[in-house]
């Protein structure tokens, strides 16, 4: 028998429906368990068996058994029934039309809008296998800040050609809708969701789309937000945007997933709590069809927020989690931090909706208000740089979402592991140095940019670098001032009952943890409170000992990552040792950067020396008052 012929002996992939029957009668319990996008894999009778009962299931299956020989599992063991928990799992492209990706660090966007639809790049292929690989199964191929022209047959003729080449792997188009689109192209006079012409327009416009795109699956929208039209420009509720676009959809089997990052500077309170004010009486107002898609946290993708209050408080209203795989304000495309790491924290966090145990990751996957739509988003990381992400580390984050959009109760230190079996090596000190600075890199870099709950305090509009002294200009809710509010007495932004009262949109439970300004978690000190600077901490420290230490830490943690990596010489080859070296030399550059910057702003308020163990900064305040770059990309 020839290794070929060998090979077909000791594997068989197909349908279930088309297992010989002897294979079919003895797996029948365990086939019964299999959902439409599930597979099982199983060792039985001397062969490995992926099965389905559907070919994208099958398609699934076969990537899960490659991951288990890239990572060595033994193969005689198998018996794994695997089914995905959360239904539509997207990737969100915020790349424009003109190839620029807003938040993008990894280079262009891939999607070549002038070849497209006459020439089908092989990266798009490469694109929607990787996709599938990890179970991602929806893009959404335009920024959230939409250009109408998308919705144009110029544009959607392009897609389309995208579409046909993602369908065999399972993955269907999402388009982004600017609400004011028929104004914009067929000069309608208003964009009133409650106006018939409009709705009509949508309607037809729907219809057209599905002409190109039998499959598409929706729209996702981003309205009344950062200068985008609205429902709000005619009165109108979130509910009634988005219904009038579900009701377009609703006959072609389309969503509608609506963004609660809404907020408006105009709006006379703390602008964390305006999604939960905006949404929450909402709740049970919008069509089947709708999903509504919050981000992590209540704020903007900051290194660590608390969960959104969202969650949890909508029983009556499927809501999807916004990731942003992109590293916005992570230290962008030059920063090793592992994303899982704050996932994670995120979906197990307890909104306590119907007591303990109720976490994030239950809304999610619909199992704890019995949702019908479930759904999770990540911001892409993707462009058009050699290794698709810009940092070699970067793609883990593309890998690790995959994966928690699967099954959000994934444990974060196996799918660190296997992408450093399947991406780099097998070797037992490769693996063991390379999770340990994974999982530890979140942590440091918190410490080193946002510690004791600082935040948004990166520099104005393109976020790279520190920036705490931002302040001024059209929105007081754009500065880093608005949110630490340092003078000479104290720092942070008091959301208890005191202030802004942000606070009592979580659960009693959290009310009491984060309310007490004794006994809060100082991950999320402030964040909450406002604290003076000579205040007594339960590490025994003042509040300006521990920020300084806290700073200090995170840089001595990412001198640690470059030394743990250095070791790796020789065991790793060259090309993406020397690449992660060098950045891994720039982040802990930046890290001193972040340490001293903020240190020095801060400190003319607390006017507290340094305590021991602190290096001094290497410059004066003016020095990082007035340091510049032109061109940050991403913006």
């Amino acid at each position: 028998m020839n290794l070929e012929n060998k090979a077909a002996a000791l594997l068989w992939i197909a349908k279930f429906e088309d297992l010989p029957d002897p294979i079919q009668l003895s797996l029948k319990e365990k086939a019964d368990l299999i959902e439409e996008e599930g597979y099982l894999l199983q060792f039985e009778k001397g062969k490995v068996i992926v099965t389905s009962k559907s070919d994208i299931g099958l398609l699934y299956g076969t990537f899960a058994l490659l991951r288990k020989i890239q990572t060595r599992e033994k193969l005689e063991e198998l018996s794994e029934i695997e089914n995905p928990k959360i239904q539509k799992r997207l990737l969100n492209h915020w790349d424009n039309l003109n190839r620029t990706v807003e938040r993008g660090y990894a280079g262009f966007s891939i999607w070549n809008w002038h070849r497209l639809p006459r020439h089908i790049d092989q990266q798009y292929i490469d694109y929607a296998r990787a996709n599938a690989s990890i179970g991602i199964n929806g893009t959404s191929i335009t920024n959230v800040n939409a250009n109408a022209l998308v919705l144009t047959p110029e544009y959607l003729e392009k897609a389309a050609a995208l579409a046909d080449a993602f369908r065999p792997y399972g993955i269907k188009v999402y388009l982004t809708a600017r609400f004011n689109a028929p104004m914009v192209l067929d000069n309608l006079p208003t964009a009133d969701p409650l106006d018939p012409e409009v709705q009509q327009w949508w309607k037809d416009k729907t219809r057209e789309i599905y002409t190109y795109i039998p499959d598409f699956g929706g729209f996702l929208v981003k309205a009344d937000s950062e200068g985008q039209p609205g429902p709000h420009n005619y009165g109108r509720t979130q509910a009634d945007g988005a219904n009038m676009l579900a009701d377009a959809v609703q006959p072609f089997g389309g969503i509608v997933m609506w963004r609660a990052f809404v907020y408006n500077e105009h709006t006379p309170t703390d602008r964390i709590r305006q999604a939960y004010d905006e949404f929450k009486p909402l709740d049970g107002k919008f069509r089947e069809n709708v999903i509504v898609q919050v981000k992590n946290g209540p704020l903007d993708f900051q290194p660590r927020e608390p969960f959104h209050p969202l969650f949890g408080a909508m029983p009556e209203t499927p809501l999807m989690m916004e990731f942003q795989i992109t590293k916005e304000y992570l230290g962008q495309d030059t920063h090793w931090v592992n994303l899982a790491s704050m996932w994670e924290e995120v979906l197990q966090s307890d909104t306590y909706a119907k007591g303990p145990g109720s976490t994030v990751s239950k809304v999610l996957d619909g199992s704890l208000h019995d949702y019908k739509l479930t759904g999770i988003a990540g911001v892409s990381n993707i462009g058009t740089d050699r290794n698709w992400t810009g940092h070699q580390t970067a793609q883990a984050d593309w890998y690790a979402f995959g994966q928690l959009a699967w099954n959000p109760e994934q444990n974060i230190e196996k799918i660190a592991e296997d992408w450093i079996r399947m991406t780099f090596s097998n070797d037992t000190e490769v693996i063991n140095t390379m999770k340990g600075i994974m999982l530890n890199s979140y942590e440091i870099l918190v410490n080193y940019m946002t510690p004791l709950g600082l935040h948004h305090i990166m520099a104005r509009s393109h976020h790279w670098g520190p920036g705490p002294w931002v302040t001024g200009g059209g929105r007081d809710d754009w500065t880093a001032t608005y949110y630490h509010k340092a003078n000479s007495d104290s720092i942070g932004f008091d959301r208890t009952e005191t202030g802004s009262n942000a606070l009592a949109q979580y659960a009693a439970e959290w009310k009491e943890i984060w309310g007490d300004a004794e006994t809060i978690p100082l991950e999320f000190l402030l964040w909450f409170h406002r604290v003076l600077w000579n205040k007594k901490l339960s590490t025994g420290n003042t509040l300006w000992d521990e920020l300084a230490i806290s700073y200090q830490k995170g840089v001595e943690g990412a001198r640690w990552m470059q030394q743990e990596w250095n070791k790796l010489e020789g065991l790793i080859d060259p090309d993406r040792f020397k690449h992660i070296a060098s950045f891994l030399k720039i982040q802990v550059n930046e890290a001193e950067w972040w340490r001293d910057a903020c240190l020095l702003y801060f400190g003319q308020y607390s006017k507290m020396p340094l305590p021991e163990g602190v290096e001094a900064p290497k410059h004066d305040l003016n020095y990082y008052l007035n340091f510049k770059r032109n061109f940050v990309p991403g913006i």
